[in-house]
C-alpha cells in the first residue's frame, strides 16, 4: 500500500530523480508564459528569410477520425517511472490501391485503429474489414512495407509482451494475420521496427528495437504488465537487457533472426533505429539509439555482415536518446543526422528549474550541469563521450560527423520523436518534434522548426498555430477517483469526497507528414498520450502558389517499395536530394511517396535515382512541377 500511495504522489520519469517534477500545473500561468513564448517567436520570425505567412489548425473533428489513444494506468493514475510513458506510434500507407493515404494509430489499450482515406480530409473507420485492430495486446510502433513485392503495403505491429505481429494486405483494404509463418512474433519489450534491405536482394529485411525488460508479472487494469519500481534503473541490470533483432527475410512470407551471425547483436535499452549509406559503398547502415546510454552505428560489410563503427562517425552521443531521422539539411547531397534527447532533460533538478523558468532560452540549453550534478558516473556509464540533449551531426563527407545542435537551433525540451517534410515546400525539410509528459507534469510545447535555407533552424510552432494546441487547451480530464471509497487514500482526495476529477497536461507522442488533402502542402497528424490526435491541416497552398513534385519509386530488382534509394531532383538550378527510408516518425515507419518542395521553379530538370540494386536511372526533364511522378527502376 505504501508503494502504491508514493507512485501516485509522486512522478518520476527516472526513477533517481523527478519526486520534484509532480505538479499538476497552473493554467492561468501556463497562458501566461505561452502568450509570452507566442510574442517572443512572433518578433523573431519578422527577422526570418523563409517564407511563413501561413498557418495550421486542428480539423480532428471535421475529419471524422474518432480514435482515442488510452494508456496504461502506470502511464497515468498509478504513475510510476516505467517506460509505457513513451507512448505509442502511428503510420501512414494507401492499404487499398485507392490512390488515397490511410492511417494506422497504435493504442496501448482498447485496441488499434486503421482509418482509410475518403478523400477531402474525410475519414473512415475500416479497422474491423481489415482485421488489424489488435485488441488484445498493448500496442507500441508500426511499420507499413511491401515484405513480398506484390504491390501493396503489409503491415507490422509490436507490443508488450503480448507478441509481435505481421499482417499481409490481401487488397481492398483487407489482412490477414501470418505471424506465425513468418517467425516475427517475439514476445518481449518491443519498441521500433525498420524495414531495409540489407543485403541488397530485392526483399526488405527488418530490424526490431527491444528496450529491455521493465514490466513485473503482475497484471494491471486492462490486462498489461505492471511496471517495475526501478525500470528506470535497467540499464544497470544487464540480466534485463533483451537484444534487439536482425531478421533477414527468406521470401514467401518467412523471417530468419540472423542478429548473431551478421554480427549484430545490440543490447542498449532502445526505442529505435534508423538507416543510411553514409560510407557510399551501396549498403545501408544502422543507427541504433540508446534511450539511457551509448547509441551505436553499425557499418554495412557488403551485406555479409555489420561492424561497430560509432567512433569513427559520432566520438559524442546523446545520452537520453528518443527520436531518429537521416536527411539532407543544408541540400549539400550528404545525408546528415539528427537525434532528439527526453531522458536528458528529465532529471529532478531540470524539472523543478522548468517550472520555475519556462523562458524559451531555458528549454534551448543543454542539460550537461543538470545531468553530472545529479546522476552519478556509474548511472551515467561515462559522461566523457555523452551528449545531454539533442544531437544534429552535419555529414562532412568523410571521418567523424560535425555535432552543431547549439548552432542550428535543434536543441528543444522533453521532445520525444520528430517527422521531417518541407513544410513551406521552399527545397528545405523541416521538423515537427512531439514532446510533453503529460499527467502530473506541467505542459510542454510541440516544435515546428522551419529550416532556414540549411544553416539554421526557426522555431515557428506559435507563429504556424502549431501551439497552443487544441485551441488554446492544455489540459484534459484523465480519470476521476472515488474519493469516497477505493481512492479515498490517494493524496490527490486530501479533504475530498466523492468522485474527483483528474487533469492531465496535454501531451504528443508521434507524428507523421503529409498531403492529407491533396492539396500540394504537408499536413501533420500526431498521436497523442491518453487523447485523440491531432489533424493539423496546412493553408499553405492557399496562401502562396507552391512548386512541388511527389515520386513514388516502384522496384524491380530493388525491393518494390524502393526503400534505400536515393532521389535527386534538379530543380531552378539547384540540386534537392532525398533518401527513401520510410522513416515517418517516432515509432513509425510509413510507405508514402517522397515529397519535393521546388521553392520558385516551376518545373525540374531532371530526376536521378540511385537504387538499392546498384542501378543508376535519370529521367528528362522539362518535368510539370505540382503532380504525383511514379517511377519504376529498369529491368536491366
Amino acid at each position: 500500500m505504501k508503494d502504491y500511495l508514493n507512485s501516485i504522489a509522486i512522478a518520476a520519469c527516472l526513477s533517481l530523480s523527478l519526486a520534484s517534477a509532480r505538479s499538476q500545473g497552473d493554467p492561468s500561468n501556463t497562458r501566461e508564459w505561452l502568450q509570452q513564448r507566442k510574442a517572443e517567436q512572433t518578433e523573431a520570425a519578422g527577422k526570418t528569410k523563409v517564407f511563413h505567412d501561413f498557418t495550421f489548425s486542428d480539423e480532428v473533428e471535421a475529419s471524422g477520425i474518432t480514435f482515442q489513444h488510452h494508456a496504461v494506468e502506470d502511464a497515468n493514475k498509478l504513475y510510476k517511472a516505467v517506460h509505457y510513458d513513451h507512448g505509442t506510434g502511428l503510420a501512414v500507407a494507401d492499404v487499398d490501391g485507392d490512390g488515397l493515404l490511410d492511417i494506422y494509430f497504435v493504442s496501448q489499450l482498447g485496441g488499434n485503429q486503421l482509418w482509410r482515406n475518403l478523400g477531402n480530409g474525410r475519414f473512415e473507420n475500416i479497422t474491423a474489414k481489415a482485421g488489424v485492430a489488435v485488441a488484445d495486446r498493448v500496442g507500441v510502433a508500426a511499420s507499413f512495407a511491401d515484405i513480398d513485392n506484390d504491390g501493396d503495403p503489409d503491415l507490422f505491429v509490436t507490443t508488450v509482451r503480448g507478441g509481435n505481429l505481421l499482417f499481409e494486405n490481401l487488397g481492398g483494404g483487407k489482412f490477414r494475420d501470418i505471424t506465425q509463418q513468418s517467425g516475427l512474433g517475439y514476445v518481449g519489450h518491443s519498441s521500433g521496427a525498420v524495414f531495409f534491405d540489407f543485403d541488397n536482394d530485392g526483399l526488405l529485411d527488418l530490424f526490431v528495437v527491444n528496450v529491455g525488460n521493465y514490466t513485473t508479472d503482475e497484471k494491471g487494469v486492462g490486462g498489461y504488465y505492471v511496471g517495475r519500481t526501478d525500470a528506470f534503473k535497467g540499464h544497470l541490470h544487464p540480466e534485463r537487457a533483451e537484444a534487439s533483432i536482425l531478421y533477414k527475410n527468406m521470401g514467401h512470407g518467412v523471417f530468419k533472426d540472423v542478429s548473431r551471425s551478421m554480427h549484430l547483436v545490440d543490447k542498449g535499452w532502445s526505442g529505435d533505429a534508423s538507416f543510411t549509406d553514409l560510407n557510399g559503398d551501396g549498403f545501408p547502415d544502422l543507427y541504433v539509439l540508446n534511450m539511457q546510454g551509448d547509441d551505436h552505428y553499425y557499418e554495412n560489410q557488403g551485406g555479409k555482415s555489420f561492424a561497430e563503427k560509432t567512433a569513427a562517425y559520432f566520438p559524442k552521443t546523446s545520452w537520453g536518446a528518443m527520436g531518429i531521422k537521416f536527411f539532407d539539411f543544408n541540400q549539400d547531397g550528404k545525408m546528415d543526422l539528427f537525434v532528439t534527447d527526453m531522458h536528458s532533460d528529465m532529471t529532478g533538478l531540470q524539472s523543478k528549474a522548468s517550472r520555475l523558468n519556462v523562458r524559451s532560452d531555458f528549454e534551448t540549453q543543454k542539460s550537461e550541469k543538470m545531468c553530472t550534478a545529479e546522476w552519478t558516473e556509474s548511472f551515467i556509464q561515462g559522461s566523457s563521450n555523452k551528449i545531454f540533449g539533442n544531437s544534429f551531426y552535419l555529414n562532412q563527407g568523410q571521418g567523424p560527423l560535425l555535432e552543431v545542435s547549439d548552432k542550428i537551433g535543434a536543441e528543444t525540451f522533453w521532445p520525444w520523436g520528430f517527422s521531417a517534410g518541407d513544410i513551406n515546400a521552399d527545397g528545405y525539410e523541416d521538423v515537427f518534434i512531439t514532446a510533453g509528459m503529460g499527467f502530473g507534469f506541467r505542459y510542454a510545447i510541440n516544435s515546428l522548426l522551419l529550416n532556414e535555407n540549411g544553416n539554421r533552424f526557426a522555431p515557428s510552432e506559435f507563429v504556424l498555430g502549431v501551439e497552443p494546441r487544441r485551441n488554446g487547451r492544455t489540459q484534459k480530464t484523465s480519470f476521476a477517483l472515488d474519493c469516497s471509497g477505493a481512492d479515498k487514500d490517494n493524496p490527490l482526495c486530501n479533504g475530498k469526497t466523492g468522485r474527483v476529477p483528474v487533469s492531465e497536461s496535454l501531451s504528443s507522442r508521434s507524428s507523421v507528414m503529409l498531403d492529407l488533402d491533396n492539396d500540394g502542402d504537408l499536413d501533420i497528424v500526431t498521436n497523442e498520450m491518453n487523447d485523440r490526435p491531432q489533424v493539423l491541416i496546412s493553408n499553405l497552398a492557399e496562401k502562396r502558389k507552391i512548386h512541388f513534385l511527389k515520386v513514388q519509386l516502384q522496384g524491380t530488382k530493388s525491393n518494390a517499395d524502393g526503400l534505400g534509394a536515393v532521389v535527386k531532383v534538379f530543380a531552378g538550378g539547384k540540386a534537392w536530394t532525398q533518401q527513401h527510408d520510410g522513416k515517418s516518425g517516432y515509432l513509425g515507419q510509413s510507405s508514402m511517396p517522397l515529397y519535393f518542395g521546388l521553392g520558385e521553379a516551376a518545373e525540374a530538370t531532371k530526376l536521378e535515382i540511385n537504387w538499392p540494386s546498384g542501378a543508376k536511372q535519370v529521367v528528362t526533364g522539362p518535368i510539370t512541377a505540382n503532380q504525383l511522378l511514379k517511377i519504376k527502376e529498369p529491368a536491366k
